[in-house]
């Protein structure tokens, strides 16, 4: 859809910007009450080094915030998630202050005041006669337009809203305005810095509570308006069909009716139909149940309550996409991992199918008449890519996997989103390769979801034929005559390093892992993992053995000096660059797979098995083994791959797999028995 080119005016990849600046050395954060110290806390955990100025005209709200980011890193202490040092640097170089004058030399100013605008211009005229005419000035606002803070500004070109979501230093999405007045230059630098912090940021349009609180205040404001006809507990019991956690029981949470009457009060300039239910200023905690409790509710009730949520749902998303506020994809992925939606709402929307989506909307109409409707067909909703993101560079089409909640882990629809855009531009004389890489600083791809695998547990053949659909892409990609190359920003594992191993090169940032982990599991990497090391890196053979038998890691730096990897860059910067020199180099002469059987060492396990702490099972090994083995000596790749899809297929059957996947979705260490 054309909101796509009209928000991401330079990459839908972040990373793939060249910013003007670096990173910052100083930041400050106005405010310290609700959120201001959280997203100090997740400025100093991704730039342990930085100064960080804390702002705030009251002492009380600072001394409690210095207590609260002790306490969180703690936390991180006891619960390993950070080292002791790192969270000494993380609590050291933060200044709190009264004085707004100890700011003069920061980069980037964020403001986390209340949601006044008077108060928040008088703070942004107070900044900009402060710092230097360069920094960066932003406002984390869930609601207020960028025009409406910034457009008095001597310099305007250098501000826009950029809003966190709570914990902020935690959620991972942050919106960035697209406005009039910001510069290209400001947008791209933050888009660029948040993700080269850690976080997933997306760029909305300069609307009324932008995307994300456009659906939650509505949400919870529908919800609301239900009252009188069902309890909290039942309209929270409803939406957790839908949300981990219903409507009142997150308002409780975040203490958060005053700001849906705020939020929806400012999107009556839109309509008298986002009038805020006056319960909302009556009630200061609801009565509500915890997640996942049993709620008894009539049928009938159920079914009204359903179809009110699902049609304001339905509805907020057919307005943003079609005023160009958001895209789609970051719609169905902001919902997800930063409002706790289960599916992205245009997700549900194809579960349900047109004809029901369609029913829902009439009724909706009819209940709840001003709100907006769709103004396409329904079908026209559904055309994106969910999981990846596509940018063009020097030629050459970069694939993002785009799923940072879960490392970039793949499921069917990335690898069928993956396999539908190298199909539709394979043949375009203005391509002349592909590279695909994950989304962020830290992992290419961690695995591949479970699936459906579990119920074939047992059922050789339905287990032989899982792996063979699970692998398209790979067959596809040895089959191609342009090249595909895996530029690795991080972890590749499982799954995603089957992908990246049946591209035609690698390059790779220094600080990559790669990994087969699937023995710990009980199983082996079916999709050709058995196979295609051996054939395409033979001098590699004795480490492949460790890799896939006993599931040990490797450096990047490992994997190039056996030539897996043809080079290395030190940050990720450098990593796309170095990808589409690699496309330049192998173009017209595609390395392909070794097609003769190729000789390997003989593998001996030892006693006992042993993938770092994890005592691995005997049996899965000997069939891994035994796979590996057959298939290096198969006389073609076909049939060497087809050892490997039986070898996936006999080890399904084991009870080292029963074991090792149970103990996988139960989140507890296997415990095989031979």
């Amino acid at each position: 859809m054309e909101n796509e080119k009209q928000l991401y005016l330079t990459a839908l990849n972040p990373l793939l910007i060249k910013p003007e600046r670096g990173l910052p050395n100083a930041v400050a954060v106005i405010g310290a009450g609700t959120i201001g110290p959280d997203i100090g806390y997740y400025l100093k955990s991704a730039m342990p080094g930085i100064t960080l100025f804390l702002v705030d005209i009251d002492e009380l709200p600072l001394q409690k915030a210095e207590k609260r980011l002790a306490a969180y890193a703690q936390k991180a202490v006891n619960r390993k998630k950070m080292g002791p040092k790192k969270a000494a640097a993380v609590l050291n170089n933060i200044i709190y202050t009264q004085d707004y004058s100890d700011i003069k030399g920061c980069e980037l100013v964020i403001e986390a005041a209340t949601e006044n605008i008077p108060l928040k211009q008088k703070i942004f005229e107070n900044v900009e006669n402060i710092v230097s005419p360069d920094t960066i000035i932003t406002s984390n606002t869930s609601s207020i337009p960028s025009d409406r803070l910034f457009s008095r500004m001597q310099h305007p070109e250098r501000t826009t809203v950029t809003h966190f979501f709570a914990p902020a230093w935690r959620s991972l999405p942050v919106e960035i305005i697209q406005w009039d007045q910001a510069s290209q230059a400001t947008v791209d630098y933050l888009f660029w810095f948040f993700a080269s912090t850690g976080k997933a940021p997306i760029i909305t349009g300069n609307a009324i509570c932008f995307v994300l609180d456009r659906i939650f205040d509505n949400w919870c404001n529908e919800s609301a308006g239900l009252l009188g006809q069902a309890t909290a507990s039942q309209i929270d019991k409803v939406a957790e069909a839908f949300v981990f956690a219903g409507p009142f029981f997150v308002l409780n949470m975040a203490n958060g009716n005053p700001i849906i009457v705020e939020t929806n009060t400012l999107q009556m300039e839109e309509g008298t139909h986002y009038q805020p239910a006056a319960i909302l200023n009556s009630v200061d905690r609801w009565t509500t149940h915890r997640p996942g409790s049993k709620v008894d509710i009539p049928d009938d009730l159920s079914q009204k309550i359903r179809d009110r949520l699902l049609g304001i749902l339905f509805s907020q998303s057919f307005d943003i996409i079609d005023r160009g506020i958001g895209t789609p994809a970051d719609l169905n992925f902001g919902c997800q991992v930063a409002l706790g939606f289960k599916k992205g709402p245009l997700d549900i929307m194809r579960d349900l199918g047109e004809k029901e989506v369609s029913r829902i909307m009439a009724r909706f109409e009819k209940d709840r008449p001003g709100f907006p409707q769709a103004k396409a067909p329904l079908a026209a909703y559904q055309q994106f890519y969910r999981y990846v993101l596509t940018d063009d560079i020097d030629g050459v089409r970069v694939i993002t996997l785009r799923r940072p909640q879960a490392m970039n882990a793949l499921n069917d629809e990335i690898t069928g989103e993956i396999l539908d855009v190298m199909q539709a531009d394979e043949n375009n004389p203005a391509i002349k390769g592909f590279i695909i890489t994950g989304y962020g600083t830290q992992a290419f791809s961690a695995g591949a979801d479970i699936g459906k695998f579990p119920e074939m547990l047992g059922d050789t053949a339905a287990s032989v034929q899982y792996a063979k659909d699970c692998a398209k892409v790979q067959i596809h990609m040895d089959r191609m005559e342009k090249p595909v190359v895996a530029a690795l920003n991080g972890l590749a594992m499982g799954g995603g390093f089957e992908v990246a191993i049946r591209c035609h090169s690698m390059v790779a940032v220094k600080k990559a892992t790669l990994q087969f982990p699937e023995i710990g599991l009980g199983i082996l990497p079916g999709l050709g993992g058995c196979v295609v090391p051996y054939r395409k890196w033979p001098a590699g053979a004795a480490l492949f053995h460790d890799m896939i038998m006993l599931g040990k890691p490797i450096t990047a730096r490992e994997a190039a000096d056996i030539g897996m990897i043809n080079q290395l860059v030190e940050n990720p910067a450098e990593l796309i660059p170095a990808a589409v020199a690699e496309i330049d180099r192998i173009r017209g002469d595609i390395p392909r797979i070794m097609e003769q059987a190729v000789d390997i060492p003989e593998f001996t396990a030892p006693d006992p098995p042993m993938s770092g702490r994890q005592v691995l099972s005997r049996e899965a090994i000997t069939i891994t083994a035994e796979t590996v083995k057959k298939g290096a000596a198969a006389a073609s790749l076909h049939d060497a791959l087809e050892i490997g899809y039986a070898g996936f297929g006999r080890i399904a059957c084991t009870d080292a797999a029963k074991e090792g996947i149970g103990a996988f979705l139960q989140k507890r260490r296997p415990e095989f028995t031979k």
